[in-house]
C-alpha cells in the first residue's frame, strides 16, 4: 500500500477532503493522510458537510501539523495550495511530489465546498492513480 500525504496550509478543508476521498476511492491501494504547514484549530464545517453529503465518514478528522508526519514512510506528497507548495518541508528522505491547487471555499456557501470536493475527487484521484500506475 502506498502512503500519500496531502499538504496544505491550514489542514482544515481541501487537504482534509482529499484525505477522506483518497482513502475511500482508493481503499486497499493507497493510505492518505493530511497535514498543514500552519494548521487551523478545527476542520471547516463546510468540508465536513460536503463529505457527509457524499455519504463519507468524517469521524476523527482534525488538523495536524506537518511535523507530526515527517518521520512516516511517505511515498508521495501532494500540495493542494500554492502556499504549501512554497513552504513544503524537506523530508528525511527524497519524496516525489505533485502540486494540484484547488480553490479555497472558506467563507463560501456549501455549494462551493461540494464543487471543490468533486474537483478533488476527479483530479486528485486520477493523478494519484496515474502516479502509482493503479
Amino acid at each position: 500500500m502506498k502512503n500519500v500525504l496531502i499538504l496544505c496550509t491550514g489542514n482544515s478543508c481541501r487537504s482534509q477532503m482529499a484525505e477522506v476521498l483518497l482513502n475511500h476511492d482508493l481503499a486497499g491501494q493507497v493510505h492518505a493522510l493530511s497535514a498543514g504547514t500552519k494548521p487551523q484549530p478545527k476542520v471547516a464545517d463546510g468540508a465536513i458537510a460536503a463529505l457527509n453529503e457524499a455519504g463519507l465518514n468524517t469521524e476523527g478528522l482534525y488538523p495536524k501539523d506537518v511535523d507530526a508526519v515527517m518521520n512516516q514512510d511517505i511515498d508521495l506528497v501532494v500540495t493542494v495550495c500554492d502556499n504549501a507548495r512554497e513552504t513544503c518541508p524537506i523530508f528525511p528522505r527524497p519524496v516525489p511530489s505533485l502540486h494540484l491547487p484547488f480553490h479555497d471555499p472558506h467563507g463560501e456557501p456549501l455549494d462551493s465546498f461540494i464543487t471543490v470536493r468533486d474537483d478533488i475527487r476527479n483530479r486528485l484521484t486520477a493523478a494519484v492513480r496515474a502516479h502509482f500506475g493503479l
